[in-house]
């Protein structure tokens, strides 16, 4: 960030932006390194594993932060996000989503590899013996509702900002990172009163990892729409120039369909089978 910008000093006359040199990517490939071994040794019934995680993390975190206000400086203070900088980084939040609809979609193959060709290991049948699906229309239900409506929230928010409407966008923008934590509490208390584990069957390490992963974007997308709760506090954001909010708008549209297909698939499809 006090480096000298090369782009302005020799004045080039192009639409890109130049990237000054970084240390932040090498700190963060780093970082999450060690975050990742951490994990691996915690695994591992390492003494100092737990311990090994928190710094890792702490580190991280530290790193990110530093990156992140690095390109909120380039974007906001040095105005290097121009017009085609802007496309090219939807093109990039467009492509990071798509990986990530590839990602849940291995997990829905999973999911329905194991419910409709139960393997005898489970007793041929699905959901297996033993495991009690949660009611689909008690907490998950309620968590369906509460994105569905952070979906309406944040697209009100967006629209208040093209229209240059401050408060409105401040004040639906809360009421989104409201619902984000809210969603998680009842996640969390969802899981505390389970009658299964991830180590029950392939159905509690399928129900686990996909819920699980859909929570940890839930979480990073509340952090996201906190980030960018605090730029507008700060005037960071125009109506003409807030290409940071439309990525975290379209990072949370996403958050808010896999769950529906998470709901509809993993809670309504396991309680049918049940039921019948």
């Amino acid at each position: 960030m006090f480096l000298k910008n090369w782009n302005i000093a020799k004045n080039e006359q192009h639409p890109y932006h130049i990237l000054n040199p970084s240390p932040w990517p090498l700190f963060t490939s780093a970082n999450l390194y060690l975050f990742v071994l951490s994990i691996v040794l915690y695994f591992h019934f390492y003494i100092w594993g737990v311990n090994h995680i928190i710094l890792s993390f702490i580190t991280l975190v530290i790193t990110l932060s530093g990156w992140f206000s690095d390109i909120v400086f380039e974007a906001t203070f040095e105005g290097q996000h121009t017009i085609k900088v802007q496309s090219n980084i939807l093109q990039g939040m467009f492509l990071f989503i798509l990986s990530e609809v590839m990602f849940f979609f291995a997990f829905f193959w999973s999911f329905f590899h194991f419910s409709i060709t139960p393997s005898i290991w489970v007793g041929g049948v699905w959901p297996p013996i033993g495991i009690s699906p949660f009611d689909p229309l008690a907490v998950p239900l309620l968590n369906t509702i509460i994105l569905i409506s952070s979906g309406f929230s944040v697209t009100w928010s967006h629209r208040a900002m093209i229209l240059g409407l401050r408060k409105e966008t401040i004040i639906s923008l809360v009421q989104t990172i409201f619902y984000g934590i809210i969603f998680t509490i009842f996640q969390a208390y969802e899981y505390n009163s389970a009658s299964f584990s991830i180590n029950d069957t392939s159905y509690g390490s399928v129900f686990f990892l996909l819920t699980g992963f859909h929570g940890l974007h839930v979480i990073i997308g509340t952090i996201f729409l906190i980030v960018c709760f605090i730029r507008q506090i700060f005037y960071h954001f125009f109506k003409n120039h807030h290409i940071g909010f439309v990525c975290c708008v379209w990072y949370w549209h996403f958050v808010d369909v896999v769950w529906i297909f998470v709901f509809f698939i993993i809670y309504c499809w396991s309680n049918f089978w049940n039921l019948i």
